[in-house]
């Protein structure tokens, strides 16, 4: 359905015939001038800032411009927008009163918008339109700021704050006189928490120079109820989860886990509100899990506790599909134990001997079987990479030549692990390593094949760092980040406390 760019956004979830009306259900009667003979739209925003709405009721203007919305059962509460021909649309509340009338004039949607019977949309309008002109007093102020004098600057600096006053006395008065009102949820819902002054001690030193962050933290929904269907309903809710989830929270992977937490012991027990918030945590500490290392863990938190638990809407294929990946994440999540790891170690003499040993060269049954835990060293990594990969011929012989010699005397050991199997794979492997001389490192191949579910190996090379316990400290690393990543861990180490 392809009416213009506006209607093309909105989510059809439902489209109610609408010939009856109780008082028990809506009736809002509208009337647009400049109209006449044409379909309207009444849709509810959903979260996002976008224009994404979703489809309540449609109806269509009669020759004087006239219609009704109307059905026997109630709208959920929030901000809603009638959606006109030609990309035109105004916005409007939905409180407890559904039985109201609006005038609207299509040279202005804005301005020119009168409602009967709405108290909370009147106060609505009147809010915007006052905004609308105090930002305008502030541009201009802020236009003569640009090129006045030091004297001019004192003086309008003053206007300037005369006006963020004045305004924040309106909105104050205009939530503290309209309480128990959607208008009143929502303008408070808008305001950012006042943050207290660092405290200090009686010499004016500061005594917690973390103050402000962790009230501004712990006070971050003090002005918005995430349990609220009605300020769901409204384009602003997703951005206060997400600016939490990014901005207020440490992002480390275990905090994201509590604040995860946190936001789902908030929401309370509306259904709607809770699937959203399931939807929007998932999709979020996914594309977190994706972009930076060690947050696939919070992902797994979150999908195994609350996702796989009570998402009882989702696909089934998708759930299986999804408890399929969890299996191969979690065994290698950083801070686990690196998963058993049966190699085979390839002697250096072995690829000497094969320069001129064709038997040699395609020879399967040599090496030395070594775990893991035989390797001594405050570093472990490990490389796996297949010599038909050619992305693995341009870094293998990097790491050896420029990063190896950068890393090797912080006792850093590396096991290049070569994936691919058969005589003529195994021929070409030691060709590689021949021609590259990539002697000094330990060359192995692996003897059981399930490490690839158990490494989580997608592509080729996947570099993990591990701890002289062979703890997973990092994993799927550039080979150029390899020197930073490993100063920092030698850093860590140095600066935690016995």
């Amino acid at each position: 359905m392809k009416q213009n760019k506006l209607l093309t956004k909105i989510l059809l979830i439902s489209c109610i015939s609408v010939t009856t009306y109780a008082k028990s259900g809506y009736e809002i009667k509208i009337k647009i001038s400049g109209l006449k003979d044409s379909s309207v739209v009444l849709a509810h925003y959903f979260a996002k800032e976008s224009l994404t709405f979703i489809k309540d009721d449609s109806t269509k203007l009669n020759k004087k411009g006239e219609a009704v919305f109307a059905n026997t059962k109630p709208l959920t509460g929030g901000m809603y927008i009638v959606i006109l021909p030609q990309k035109k649309y105004f916005d409007l509340f939905i409180g407890n009163n559904q039985q109201f009338s609006v005038e609207a004039d299509t040279t202005d949607l804005v301005r020119n918008v009168k409602f009967k019977g709405s108290e909370e949309n009147t106060l609505f309008y009147n809010y915007r339109n006052l905004i609308t002109g105090k930002t305008k007093e502030m541009k201009h102020l802020n236009e003569q700021f640009a090129s006045a004098n030091p004297a001019q600057k004192d003086s309008i600096t003053k206007a300037r704050n005369a006006l963020n006053t004045e305004v924040k006395n309106y909105i104050r008065q205009s939530i503290d006189q309209n309480k128990g009102t959607f208008f009143a949820t929502w303008l408070q819902a808008l305001q950012e928490i006042e943050i207290p002054p660092l405290p200090r001690d009686a010499k004016g030193n500061i005594t917690d120079p973390n103050f402000q962050y962790k009230y501004w933290h712990q006070h971050f929904f003090d002005n918005f109820d995430l349990s609220d269907i009605r300020l769901l309903h409204t384009p602003f809710y997703e951005r206060k989860v997400i600016d939490y989830l990014d901005k207020a929270a440490i992002q480390h992977p275990d905090s994201i886990q509590k604040e995860a937490d946190r936001l789902m012991s908030m929401i309370g027990t509306n259904d709607e509100v809770r699937r959203y918030m399931l939807g929007t945590i998932y999709n979020h500490l996914a594309e977190k899990a994706n972009q930076y290392v060690g947050m696939d863990s919070p992902f797994v938190y979150f999908a195994e506790k609350y996702y796989l638990s009570q998402a009882t809407w989702a696909d089934q294929k998708f759930r299986d599909n999804l408890q399929k990946d969890i299996a191969k994440i979690k065994p290698n999540l950083i801070g686990k134990e690196a998963p058993n790891l049966p190699l085979a170690e390839i002697p250096v003499e072995h690829f000497i001997t094969s320069k001129t040993d064709s038997v040699a060269r395609k020879s399967l049954q040599i090496g030395r079987m070594m775990r893991l835990q035989d390797i001594k060293a405050k570093f472990t990594v490990l490389v796996f990479w297949e010599v038909d990969c050619g992305h693995c011929q341009k870094e293998m012989p990097l790491l050896y030549d420029s990063i190896y010699p950068i890393i090797k005397n912080k006792d850093v050991k590396i096991v290049a692990i070569h994936m691919l199997t058969g005589a003529d794979a195994k021929a070409k492997w030691v060709d590689f390593v021949n021609d590259h001389k990539l002697y000094d490192w330990i060359n192995a191949t692996p003897l059981e094949y399930t490490y690839k579910d158990t490494y989580n190996i997608i592509s080729t090379p996947t570099v993990y760092l591990l701890d002289e316990n062979k703890r997973i400290l990092s994993k799927r690393i550039g080979i150029k980040q390899l020197p930073e990543v490993i100063d920092n861990e030698i850093k860590r180490l140095s600066t935690k406390q016995p």
